[in-house]
């Protein structure tokens, strides 16, 4: 999930920007627009569930310093960092250490966005700050995945496992970047701004990839490749590791992620060349 401030409308005019907000029901008004909480693509799983209900609170806490919005995904993109430096920490310590911290970035990814709406204080550096986080969060967690799954320190054939590592986090991160080469693009091209709502339709033309396309609605492993659900899997692999051993489920676990980003990557190039988000 992203909280991109571009896309935020401005505080009421005329009102101090660092006036606190008098209610958490007036904060929400107008940091929770219906525009931002109806987003189908920026907004995580976890805030529709609860991280919009907490990230308020958060919220209201910033806004009594003089902490900016962009300092504030400052603080997201090294709670991310710190997500992969967990997972460095051998058996279920570590796992559910990112678990918490995987959590955490979330919720301060909502707030920088719920500061910068309040304040009016949207800028393309705050934008560009979000994307830092969340590429490099991404990139770097597999990384450690392949270094938790070799273990540490790493000799002979286990330098196999990190390089899996770090080919899962290119793998992703390419992925991730395809979205923004397809707003590049429509820019480029002179094309309106795709609307990142839950019943615009991009659906893929074709009538296979249209039927994978609800497959996947089914199976949605393509969708395992976010920090938190990276942090999650992690967790989990640690607590089977607990039974059978590690760093054996660590191997699993990176060993099967790998393919499995591919053929996400792969689908989702051929369901963005067949949609009508990269024609004229």
């Amino acid at each position: 999930m992203t909280d991109p401030q571009h896309d935020a409308p401005h505080p009421d005019h005329g009102r101090d920007r660092y006036a606190h907000p008098s209610s958490i029901a007036q904060l929400r008004a107008v940091a929770q627009p219906d525009e931002v909480r109806s987003r189908a693509n920026a907004e995580h799983w976890t805030a529709a569930l609860y991280l919009r209900d907490v990230s308020p609170y958060l919220t209201w806490v910033l806004l009594k310093t003089r902490v900016s919005a962009n300092q504030v995904t400052g603080l997201m993109i090294l709670v991310g960092w710190s997500v992969a430096a967990a997972l460095l920490i051998p058996g279920i310590w570590g796992a559910a250490l990112a678990l918490v911290l995987g959590q955490l970035q979330m919720l301060v990814d909502c707030s920088d966005g719920e500061v910068a709406r309040w304040r009016g204080t949207r800028s393309p550096a705050g934008v560009f700050l979000d994307k830092v986080g969340h590429y490099t969060t991404e990139g770097l967690i597999p990384i450690a995945l392949g270094v938790r799954a070799a273990t540490w320190p790493v000799h002979g054939a286990d330098w196999m496992w990190t390089t899996i590592g770090c080919a899962l986090g290119l793998v992703i991160v390419l992925n991730k970047a395809l979205n923004d080469m397809v707003h590049v693009a429509r820019a480029n091209s002179g094309l309106e701004k795709l609307v990142d709502r839950r019943d615009a339709t991009t659906a893929p033309s074709g009538r296979r990839l249209a039927s994978l396309r609800r497959v996947a609605r089914f199976l949605p492993f393509h969708r395992l490749y976010h920090s938190v659900e990276l942090s999650i899997l992690a967790f989990v692999f640690a607590l089977i590791g607990l039974v059978i051993g590690h760093p054996l489920t660590d191997r699993v676990l990176v060993g099967a992620l790998l393919p499995l980003a591919v053929i996400a990557t792969a689908g989702h190039f051929l369901a963005i060349m067949s949609s009508k988000r990269v024609r004229a």
